[in-house]
């Protein structure tokens, strides 16, 4: 029998450097780090012609992060975080039959991730056999049979999940839905269940929409932008110009985040060297470090000052909302002693930020992952809108909601069909388009696919991208969970670990990145995408292959549907001969898409309809824009217990790891580390460089984590901090968000105990 390899990231072998923290983003040492990763990975001329097409209109979309294209753009339109994600996309094909040969999965599971991903791109596909320890070369041909051959002997297709990354295209996305609801199946969960799900759902109930309702135009005219739970110096790094750019029209920033960020503080945008300008921006005006968990406090006690300050726009109140009322009276019998104590932030901190919001005529709310995977996530994002729709921050010029994206085109997949929970208008439009019936049953989201897993339900798994092991929750039982199925299937570009831990039978099947060019018979084709803004555009690569032998997503997926199902629901292979046939397809099931291979060659593409934003619709229950009430969470931990939040690091996309170096916060070479307050390391008698090992608390069940470097570090009392996905097994499955099944991985109640031996570190 193969052995199970380990699923969590190893031990770290190298010593922690850590120097002071910066005060300040990007400008030259961005630069330079964009390009020495370019160089080391792709060499001089690839990285030339690669980064002055990346998020150009004739380029390709940057397989990062979702953040809008200016409509007028700069020869090099990418961030440094972007020139990191191309320049590991554009990696020469190493990852090959002769690499497996020499490696047994046991033996790569004990690399780290960073170590893993240096392997280079996956040049063909590959097959783990039952009980074999390597993978196999396999045909194309063969790999198709055996999927088809599995899914058509399934008893039912409820059976089988199908879980898709941010990645994916809205081309490949919508006909791999169309394939999987013409299979019988709504097991459609995504990365979406991770991150936004909570946005989804808050702001559906609430604005009838459950997507943000600003432009990139709208920052240039905002009084006050409040960037909440969200670090965009590392995650959306050209997002810092857009708040420059405002803060220069004169706009105030509010940040509300438990660690202070470099990218808030003060920003330079490298290309102002070029221009002589070495002046940088100082782009927080107050930084409110909220305790983890404390932002719905922080929230009340400001709609309860924007009640009492009289900043409450009653004509727009009046017309367009309700449940004013009750909210209203929730947040004034809301004490001051219970906000300012579950908060961590003084009134005084509070009145300052409530008096910028209460002068604002269009205030802007951002937010990211610090305010979606709590308990109370879609609760807390309400309140959110309870305090913007008070000064009637909705479908006006410069104001809204902007909920920040991670993924390239996360957003997109679920507009085009990626959606394990379809309303009856979707399907309704959906099956007029298609031609054919689709389920109504509510299919798994990603928790309730793992516990379908663990209960023996599934037998087949198949991800179109994305690293499904390590960026879950609970990554022990999520590995054991995945063994028990009989065949899992990954659509990749890179080496990762869930090629490591498997079911019983294993196939990778490398596809096309973004970065290259994706030729059907004979036709360069271009795909499409939605950022954060709801902006849909194209994308088309401009390299060759890293293999011969890659294959794109819209190609994989039509030929395993017309192999599986023949060609009874639609023309599955002559869709994939020209993209355009897709997306005529889309306009026909898709709201928002008439005439879309007309307006998507537009310049910058075409907006989605946005009725909040357009004017002033809201799509709810009752037609209105809805207030909520809500009671704060309880935000209480016992004795001795902390409250741990994962992050990422710098050197980091996801769960992709581009180095060992989180610039910004002045950690280098060591991942495993734990950001703690000094104060609270000093009553322990801890120092900096004393190993710890992590023990997370959920319902009488525990979770063990060695071998942990304590960092001190500029957070709250009592809050602790680490990167996923190390810290991911600390995560409870079943500890979740209501209403969004959103992973907490920002409450996980820990106690920490020092470990035996200590590593020593490097300090500067």
């Amino acid at each position: 029998m193969r052995k199970s390899p380990r699923a969590t990231t190893p031990p770290d072998r190298a010593k922690l450097r850590l120097k002071k923290p910066k005060k300040k983003a990007a400008g030259i040492p961005a630069a330079l780090s964009s390009a020495y990763h370019g160089m080391t990975k792709m060499g001089v001329t690839k990285t030339v012609k690669t980064l002055v097409t990346v998020n150009q209109q004739e380029g390709f979309d940057c397989p990062g992060c979702a953040w809008p294209d200016p409509e007028h753009r700069t020869t090099f339109e990418f961030c440094e975080n972007g020139a990191k994600a191309v320049a590991d996309e554009a990696m020469k094909a190493h990852v090959n039959a002769s690499f497996f040969s020499h490696h047994s999965i046991q033996a790569l599971a004990e690399l780290s991730d960073y170590e893993l991903n240096r392997k280079g791109r996956l040049a063909q596909p590959m097959h783990l056999a039952p009980g074999e320890s390597h993978y196999k070369p396999i045909s194309w041909e063969g790999a198709f049979e055996k999927i088809s051959g599995a899914l058509k002997s399934l008893p039912s297709a409820n059976r089988a999940v199908f879980y898709t990354s941010g990645r994916t295209s809205n081309e490949a996305a919508f006909l791999y839905q169309a394939f999987i609801r013409a299979y019988g199946t709504n097991n459609l969960p995504d990365c979406s269940n991770m991150c936004h799900e909570s946005s989804g759902k808050g702001l559906g109930q609430t604005i009838g929409i459950g997507k943000g309702t600003v432009t990139l135009e709208d920052f240039n005219h905002a009084n006050v932008i409040m960037v909440i739970g969200q670090n965009p110096g590392t995650n959306h790094p050209r997002m810092l110009t857009a708040l420059r750019d405002a803060k220069k029209k004169g706009a105030r920033i509010i940040h509300i985040n438990p660690l202070p960020e470099a990218g808030l503080s003060r920003f330079k945008h490298p290309q102002d060297y070029m221009k002589m300008d070495l002046t940088s921006t100082q782009l927080a005006d107050i930084h409110l470090p909220v305790r983890i968990g404390g932002d719905a406090a922080l929230l009340k006690g400001l709609i309860k000052l924007q009640l009492e300050l009289s900043a409450v726009d009653h004509a727009f109140v009046n017309e367009y909302t309700s449940g004013f009322q009750s909210m209203k009276d929730a947040a004034l019998n809301t004490t001051w002693d219970q906000i300012v104590n579950d908060s961590g932030i003084p009134r005084q901190s509070i009145q300052d930020a409530a008096e910028m919001l209460a002068s604002s005529n269009a205030t802007i709310a951002c937010w990211a992952m610090g305010l979606t995977q709590h308990k109370n996530g879609v609760s807390v994002i309400q309140e959110v809108v309870n305090l913007l729709l008070l000064g009637g921050h909705v479908g006006r010029e410069g104001a809204g909601f902007c909920p920040v994206r991670g993924h390239s085109n996360v957003q997109g997949d679920r507009t085009v069909g990626i959606w394990e929970a379809p309303s009856e208008s979707f399907i309704d439009r959906m099956e007029k388009g298609l031609g054919f019936d689709i389920p109504k049953e509510h299919g798994y989201d990603v928790v309730q696919s793992i516990e379908a897993m663990a209960d023996g339900q599934v037998d087949v798994f198949f991800c179109m991208g994305g690293n499904f092991l390590s960026a879950t929750p609970d990554t022990d039982f999520t590995a054991k969970a995945i063994a028990n199925i009989d065949l899992t299937i990954q659509v990749s570009t890179k080496l990762n670990r869930s090629h490591l831990v498997t079911g019983k039978e294993a196939l990778i099947l490398p596809c096309l990145g973004r970065t290259e060019l994706d030729v059907q018979d004979g036709e360069a084709q271009f795909v499409t995408v939605e950022n954060s803004m709801g902006i849909v555009h194209r994308s088309k690569g401009t390299l060759q292959p890293a293999s011969p032998m890659l294959r794109s997503e819209p190609w994989i997926v039509s030929t395993l549907a017309e192999q599986t199902l023949g060609l009874q629901h639609l023309p599955w292979n002559d869709l994939c001969s020209n993209y355009d046939s897709i997306r005529d397809l889309m306009e026909a099931s898709l709201h928002g898409f008439t005439d879309y291979n007309r307006r998507v060659r537009n310049e910058n593409g075409f907006s989605l309809p946005n009725p909040p934003r357009d004017d002033r619709t809201f799509n709810t229950h009752d037609g209105f824009a809805n207030f909520t009430t809500h009671q704060l969470p309880d935000v209480s931990v016992g004795e001795d217990q902390f409250v741990l939040m994962t992050l990422r690091s710098h050197d980091q996309y996801n769960t992709t790891i581009y180095g060992l170096h989180d610039r910004y916060r002045g950690v280098h070479g060591h991942r495993r580390v734990l950001f703690m307050n000094a104060d609270d390391m000093v009553a322990r008698g801890w120092k900096s460089r004393t190993k710890v090992d992590i023990t997370s608390h959920f319902n009488g069940e525990t979770r063990e984590s060695a071998s942990w470097l304590l960092v001190p570090y500029e957070i709250p009392k009592g809050n602790l901090a680490a990167y996923f996905p190390e810290a991911n097994s600390l995560v409870p499955l079943k500890s979740t968000a209501d209403v969004s099944n959103t992973p907490t991985s920002k409450w996980i109640v820990c106690t920490l105990r020092s470990s035996p031996v200590h590593n020593g570190v490097e300090e500067e």
